[in-house]
């Protein structure tokens, strides 16, 4: 037998240990199913899922760490849908970015129910209609995505986790070059982050705004002269080619995604937690509320505002902390918080994606 032939019959007896040992996770999974059962535990653990990826990503040493994380991914897709069928709801069609990001929290065995629009995932959740939701929340080159939001305002669900991920924007089309391209679709987002290139490479075209970028490539299948930004894999599912690749105007383009669901996470140690106040008439209201932050000496990594949509000029205030609303620091802030000011509301803790 050849050094090759040696060297693949070893694969085959690797491969089998493999499926032996998938089969035997598969079972344990299953008892530690019934267990929770028992116990009235959560069926699914999202945050148990990520530490031990983590854990074994950062074991790995031949093996690309990237690639531990996704085929990880799935076995624990799979295996969760031999007990029972995750719902999650996501920005759709198929294809967008935010499908992409859901298939990296949940993996391929998920059942994933497309929504039109960042509502319609609110909604679903909110229904009971699906366990979790993911939505697109802040994009590096263009901030906040104020219907994400306004949404969490709204109340009735809570962030679980927090996914940050780079975008790569490709113009899709039918036509035969940019100079007969008349229409570019996509979703606002998108149009902003590829201003500058739409600007020297398509100044004649009509920007015409989409729901979500998997709707853009359905607009552009269906117009000849018409063009979409959107992710490759959308391009791809619809037959479309790829004009130009990377046409976004900051090559470092991540957006950050959020899991939400009717209750938040539990402590983890490296956790986040947004919120949302009021505040009271009067001169240096807001720098009184932050200082409480620093007095508790909780880190502050984020701050913005939003119209209350109560009165004309009166605003909601968002902030990401850094801990968890077990954290005592975090407690004792909250606490002094809520006597200062006329509304707060909790929005999530959950761990972070630095972590």
């Amino acid at each position: 037998m050849s050094d090759l032939e040696d060297a693949r019959a070893h694969i085959d007896c690797i491969d089998d240990d493999i499926l032996r040992l998938l089969e035997e996770r598969a079972r344990i999974v299953s008892e530690v199913r019934r267990a929770k059962v028992t116990d009235g535990a959560l069926f699914h653990d999202p945050e148990r899922e990520a530490e031990v990826v983590l854990r074994l990503s950062k074991a790995a040493t031949i093996f690309p760490r990237d690639a531990i994380a996704r085929v990880y991914r799935e076995i624990m897709s799979a295996c969760l849908a031999l007990q029972s069928t995750l719902t999650v709801a996501f920005l759709g069609p198929e294809g967008t970015f935010t499908h992409s990001a859901a298939r990296s929290l949940f993996g391929l065995s998920a059942s994933y129910q497309e929504a039109a629009t960042i509502d319609g995932v609110f909604d679903a959740v909110r229904k009971n209609e699906v366990q979790y939701g993911v939505v697109p929340i802040e994009n590096s080159t263009e901030g906040s995505v104020t219907r994400t939001v306004d949404a969490l305002l709204e109340g009735g669900v809570m962030i679980r986790r927090e996914l940050v991920m780079t975008v790569d924007h490709c113009l899709a089309t039918r036509a035969a070059g940019l100079t007969a391209i008349e229409r570019v679709y996509s979703h606002p987002q998108a149009l902003a982050q590829c201003r500058m290139w739409l600007a020297k490479n398509l100044s004649q075209a009509q920007l015409v705004q989409t729901p979500s970028t998997g709707a853009a490539v359905r607009e552009a299948l269906a117009d000849p002269q018409g063009a979409a930004i959107a992710s490759a894999l959308a391009a791809e599912m619809h037959g479309l080619t790829i004009a130009r690749a990377i046409i976004q105007d900051f090559a470092q383009n991540v957006t950050r995604f959020v899991l939400i669901g009717r209750e938040d996470a539990p402590k983890t140690g490296a956790d986040k937690t947004t919120l949302a106040f009021s505040l009271k008439d009067g001169r240096g209201a807001l720098r009184r509320v932050l200082d409480v932050f620093d007095q508790e000496e909780v880190n502050l990594s984020k701050i913005e505002s939003r119209p209350s949509q109560k009165k004309a000029w009166d605003y909601v205030f968002l902030v990401d902390i850094e801990g968890h609303r077990d954290d005592t620091s975090v407690q004792r802030a909250l606490k002094i918080i809520e006597e200062r000011c006329p509304f707060v509301m909790h929005l999530g803790s959950y761990p972070s994606s630095a972590s």
